[in-house]
């Protein structure tokens, strides 16, 4: 199996490599935007205008209680036609991912806010600072601190969901595991490279991650 690997890593690792570029690529666009769509998301949910909060929970609701794979499907297939433009099968790829990572990101900001005492929003208002400004100097600060390991398990999971993609052959490190053993017929030492990567960026950006959020609380002490 060792002789495998090393075999198929030295002839094929630039196939992995483009692919590993091809997944954190993905990744880092789906996070960018999810952030920011689950982050307004989560605003219009708190906010006083019932029809917004509906239409969100509504939102939520739907993403979170169908399969990832079947909304691919769905934006991959429907949304070109229900839109009447033209979309490349990454852009779909791309608008699904987004789409179910800010229903979640959407949750778990609001659950965040919410963690917050209400005291410290009363605490900024009887200063003089109006609400936005409540909001922005002394509610959202804490809440990115409740909010940090369960948003850093999410970008993962962002990152492993990115393999569905291969689904389309969109390239990415599962579908350059597909290549390599449609080439060299060994599927399992292909398979274990590809999962090898995975492993070691995941565990990488959560060691990061984690690191920084020990960082962010020793600095309130």
């Amino acid at each position: 199996m060792l002789d495998q690997l090393s075999r198929i890593w030295a002839k094929y690792s630039f196939v992995y490599w483009k692919g590993l570029l091809g997944t954190l690529w993905l990744s880092a666009v789906t996070v960018f935007f999810a952030t920011l769509l689950g982050t307004v998301l989560a605003v219009l949910k708190l906010s006083k205008f019932k029809p917004a909060q509906w239409i969100v929970d509504i939102y939520v609701e739907i993403i979170r209680g169908t399969p990832v794979l079947l909304q691919i499907y769905f934006f991959w297939l429907l949304l070109p036609r229900l839109a009447s433009i033209e979309l490349t099968d990454t852009q779909s790829i791309i608008i699904a991912l987004v789409v179910n990572a800010s229903a979640y990101v959407c949750e778990i900001i609001r659950a965040g806010i919410q963690a917050v005492d209400v005291g410290q929003q009363e605490a900024g208002l009887s200063l003089g600072l109006t609400e936005f400004h409540t909001f922005m100097r002394i509610i959202l600060p804490q809440a990115i601190k409740n909010i940090l390991p369960a948003l850093v398990n999410e970008f993962i999971n962002m990152i492993k969901q990115t393999s569905l993609a291969s689904v389309f052959f969109i390239n990415e490190l599962t579908t350059s595991y597909r290549t390599v053993q449609s080439t060299t017929f060994l599927a399992i030492p292909a398979l274990l490279i590809s999962g090898i990567i995975y492993f070691v960026v995941t565990f990488t950006l959560t060691r990061g991650l984690n690191f920084f959020e020990k960082r962010l609380k020793a600095n309130d002490r």
